[in-house]
């Protein structure tokens, strides 16, 4: 299946100093792409030379095959894009701001497909009300629906859940995810909330001081073995010793008074819970995690490892 983008090899200085760094990658159809790096890593620099807003040093990016250059723009109809905080009219309705938008586009947009985007990101009805009476989570959405409104094959979000309280993080999570699965999107998200990343993406690229440090499968770069699992009990001190003695003594990191923490793979958890019963522990919950944040700054170091690909 041929990429919808390739990046190859990209770089861009700003006044000497190397904002991205020979980095490579691919997103390929289907794929929710989590684009992953501390602030000043170099990934606003990358979406802004995926969207032709300026071009690279030196490398090349490869949209359905054909070379972006200044003079193949015509590439980009394909990509819709919303960034952080998207630029509206807030004296205007949502309404004429996506018909504004919609007509930049240079397609004629007719306007059932307007309340059709309404509809997909959550607007409908709230359309007539003034932007600056809209939420930060609704502004985000007509971000989405303004990005939407041409049927792009790949959505870029820039940081779409940044300033959003937690009710607002689950709908774009939401979003997110029927966006790729009910509406056959392609998405490019970058975010620093390590923990949405793993609830939305398939597959995730990590850089540091604009190179690539790790780029994957989601599901085979969080190893199940590194899985965090908290268990509640009571007087767990008092499983100390026994613990020690057995076979789950490599992997016990903390104990408290209510708690073991023990780094494991979550196939073992039952196995551990019946041996937990069977001395007598009173075990109240069990929470697993992966330790991805862990994983993330282990990658994103000074002495983080070279490029891997898997």
């Amino acid at each position: 299946m041929e990429p919808i983008i390739q990046a190859r090899n990209l770089t861009k200085t700003f006044k000497g100093f190397k904002a991205v760094d020979e980095l490579s990658f691919s997103i390929t159809p289907g794929d929710i792409y989590g684009f992953l790096g501390q602030n000043g890593a170099g990934k606003s620099t990358t979406m802004r030379m995926l969207l032709g807003l300026i071009f690279p040093d030196s490398g090349e990016i490869l949209i359905n095959g054909s070379r972006l250059s200044n003079s193949s723009r015509h590439l980009l109809s394909g990509i819709g894009a919303s960034i952080e905080r998207p630029d509206m009219y807030g004296y205007l309705s949502g309404w004429d701001n996506l018909r504004i938008f919609a007509a930049l586009s240079g397609k004629p947009i007719p306007s059932s497909r307007l309340y059709e985007v309404l509809e997909i990101v959550g607007l409908r009805g709230r359309e007539k009300d003034k932007v600056k009476a809209y939420s930060q989570g609704m502004k985000q959405r007509l971000g989405i629906a303004i990005a939407l409104v041409h049927s792009p094959q790949l959505l870029i979000l820039d940081e779409p859940t940044n300033g959003l309280d937690p009710q607002g993080i689950a709908e774009m999570r939401a979003l997110v995810l029927s966006l790729s699965r009910d509406h056959n999107k392609t998405i490019l998200i970058s975010s620093h909330l390590l923990y949405e990343i793993e609830q939305v993406a398939t597959r995730m690229l990590v850089i540091h001081r604009g190179r690539k440090v790790v780029e994957g499968l989601v599901r085979e770069l969080l190893n199940p073995d590194e899985t965090l699992v908290d268990i509640q009990v009571a007087q767990g001190e008092q499983l100390k010793d026994k613990l020690a003695a057995s076979q789950w003594q490599t992997h016990v990191t903390a104990i408290t008074h209510n708690t073991l923490t023990l780094k494991m793979n979550t196939a073992q958890v039952p196995e551990l819970n019946r041996w937990l019963v069977q001395q007598g522990a009173l075990v109240s919950a069990i929470n697993s995690k992966h330790s991805l944040e862990a994983y993330f700054l282990s990658l994103t170091n000074d002495k983080a490892a070279p490029d891997r690909n898997i």
